[in-house]
């Protein structure tokens, strides 16, 4: 499953940069895309684990994907990166188009959605919002946000969590 899963962030990523090129800015697009259809949807777009760290909250593994196409670590990963985006002075360069058959109708209107509200912003402007979650503030530093804690965050979230319980 890591590989698929891998692919599908991967996916992800070509999707949003040639809109938000600036890796930190995907990062937290795909964060709150997640959270935007974990809320609406009941599932997350990319199932990919979600950090604290001190630029605020990650996803691990898209953060693994780039540092791995920056050439900053070896990994286990199976993607081959060097085939699908380069990272450029913290932007992300696709060397080809998203696969959007990885992607439901309603996962791409929610990567679209926070494209278009934090793609443009810039890292001051994200780091406050991050820092302002409040999955994100009840998560000690380097540890993983737990589902729990992302549901707790969201409108609904007595519903929502009785769902995900149920499947």
């Amino acid at each position: 499953m890591y590989p698929l899963k891998a692919q599908k962030i991967n996916e992800a990523i070509l999707f949003i940069a040639p809109l938000a090129p600036n890796m930190y800015n995907i990062l937290k697009i795909l964060y709150f895309a997640d959270k935007e259809h974990l809320a609406k949807y009941g599932k997350f777009i990319t199932n990919d684990d979600h950090f604290a760290l001190k630029e605020g909250p990650v996803p691990s593994l898209a953060y693994d994907l780039i540092k791995l196409a920056r050439g900053d670590e070896k990994s286990f990963i199976t993607v081959n990166i060097e085939k699908t985006f380069t990272v450029e002075n913290n932007n992300i360069m696709p060397l080809r188009k998203a696969n959007l058959d990885f992607f439901s109708a309603t996962e791409i209107e929610c990567l679209q959605q926070a494209i278009k509200v934090y793609g443009k912003l810039n890292y001051s402007e994200l780091k406050k919002i991050g820092h302002a979650d409040p999955a994100y503030i009840n998560t000690p530093l380097n540890k993983q946000i737990t589902l729990e804690e992302i549901v707790k965050s969201l409108p609904d979230s007595e519903e929502l969590l009785e769902y995900l319980e149920q499947k």
